[in-house]
């Protein structure tokens, strides 16, 4: 082997490093977000039981829940789950992964309407909203896995080999957000 094909390796296995050291990094995060969400969710605790929370980066007046810590613990209760679901989405390699954006859609509303201190029920029509989202997923979703199934059935690939040859993986973080949009 001459010094070219030898320096040409060298390179391979230093790029190939330096990729698993990004992944063990990028895992580390995202293990460590998800393990810290208990945490987070408690931190409606510390927001006082009163009507008007005046601090000095903002004042709120919760004028339907007549308690702050009450509006912190229900958005709690939303923005978690919708963090959890973000992160499920965006690490997602199965095929099926669009199906996530209509609990996440749901959650989003959710949370709309629960800073709308104006209406009365907060988990109300949420299925009237997200209808949309579930029309154009539902119906590719099932095509995609019709025509997952029909290969299958002819090819006799494994459906591992399927979801390898359907998953589309972008190198870049911008190129992962940019795939969902």
């Amino acid at each position: 082997m001459d010094n070219k094909q030898q320096t040409l390796i060298d390179q391979k296995s230093k790029n190939q490093d330096l990729t698993n050291n990004k992944k063990l990094l990028l895992g580390s995060i995202v293990a460590t977000l998800i393990a810290i969400t208990p945490f987070v969710f408690n931190l409606h605790k510390s927001v006082p039981e009163i009507k008007v929370w005046d601090t000095y980066l903002f004042v709120y007046d919760s004028k339907y829940y007549e308690d702050v810590s009450v509006i912190a613990w229900t958005l709690m209760n939303k923005t978690i789950p919708l963090f959890l679901l973000l992160i499920w989405f965006f690490t997602n390699r199965h095929w099926w992964y669009h199906t996530l954006l209509v609990p996440i859609s749901m959650y989003i509303y959710q949370i709309i309407i629960t800073l709308n201190s104006d209406l009365y029920f907060v988990d109300g029509n949420e299925v009237i909203y997200t209808l949309p989202f579930m029309i154009i997923i539902i119906p590719s979703i099932y095509l995609v896995r019709a025509k997952i199934f029909n290969t299958i059935n002819t090819v006799g690939k494994s459906t591992q080999d399927l979801e390898d040859e359907l998953t589309f993986r972008p190198k870049t973080f911008w190129g992962k957000v940019k795939q969902y949009f």
